[in-house]
């Protein structure tokens, strides 16, 4: 039986916003299995839908660069937020932007990419490891493009430029007026940071994540003791909420809840003067999705009075 700590009851928690002591017992059912402990809760209709946004858990930077009708967005990782305001790593992360906006976004090829001022991209990661003390590695990197429109960009929690926190890009197809579509791209690139859609519309939600979905609604309304047609209705209508909550198209608008995103998308086309087409959109938030061992120095201090009680 895996050990359940007080730090995995704080994310559980945090993740569902059920209670401690269901939060704990939870994790002890699935052996720590944190995901399994989530959807556990929300079968016993204890949990809200499981939050997306992934805690940071690395250090580093996310860097973007381009503009136009093509940008990219990459990340690096450090070891330290220390690192990540050193004025030597924010220039490794513009120039490894720069790289990949003018050659592939593939982790392998931009290392093997020649460098600006000689050698490639790994050797310089390498040299400054060496000069800096502290580990770092090329995470990822994602480019759109369109053939008309624009590629419009938000960094949140920015340290520099094209440098910050959580990067986004999204792009937007049309014939109309670039500055109005940069405005509204902006607009939902900001939206995108701040409801972290998983996808751009119901038919790109990867089949897996609505399996999982219809599962754990399909056993919460069975728990209730609901006969087999009245639970497909259940199901069939809370995924549709459940594409609302998820899909950037059929989010509610952070900067007018009165509309959707697609709603405000298609508003911006009168200034635009031609219609606009959202393509796609990539939000990296730095460290999402990465394990990282954490001291909970106050559960320590707790644990050991307890013990010395």
């Amino acid at each position: 039986m895996a050990e359940i700590t007080a730090s995995m009851v704080k994310e559980l928690r945090e993740k569902t916003d059920a209670g401690m002591m269901d939060c704990k017992a939870a994790l002890n059912e699935t052996g720590g299995d944190m995901e399994a402990a989530v959807d556990l809760l929300r079968k016993k209709g204890l949990a809200k839908a499981a939050k997306k946004a992934g805690r940071v858990a690395a250090e580093g930077l996310v860097g973007i660069a381009g503009g136009g009708t093509k940008a990219v967005v990459v990340e690096l990782n450090s070891e330290t937020d220390f690192v990540a305001r050193n004025d030597q790593f924010q220039a490794l992360v513009r120039n490894v932007a720069g790289v990949a906006l003018n050659g592939s976004t593939d982790v392998e090829a931009i290392k093997n990419a020649a460098y600006p001022g000689g050698g490639t991209v790994q050797e310089a990661i390498a040299n400054l490891v060496a000069t800096i003390g502290e580990n770092m590695s090329l995470r990822r990197a994602a480019a759109l493009s369109v053939n008309a429109g624009v590629v419009a960009s938000y960094l949140h929690n920015a340290v520099g430029d094209g440098l910050g926190k959580i990067g986004v890009i999204v792009a937007l197809e049309s014939t109309g007026n670039v500055e109005a579509l940069g405005a509204i791209g902006r607009q939902v690139a900001m939206h995108i940071a701040a409801a972290n859609p998983v996808a751009l519309e119901a038919s790109s939600v990867d089949p897996a994540v609505i399996e999982r979905e219809r599962g754990v609604l399909s056993e919460k309304a069975r728990a209730s003791g609901k006969p087999d047609n009245v639970i497909e209705k259940i199901v069939d209508s809370g995924l549709k909420t459940f594409f609302k909550e998820v899909c950037l198209v059929d989010q509610m608008f952070v900067h007018d809840s009165s509309k959707t995103v697609a709603q405000a998308v298609k508003e911006a086309e009168k200034a635009a003067g031609a219609p606009i087409v959202l393509k796609g959109f990539v939000r990296y938030a730095l460290g999402e999705g990465i394990e990282k061992e954490t001291a909970d120095f106050a559960a320590e201090v707790a644990a050991a009075v307890g013990g010395n009680g």
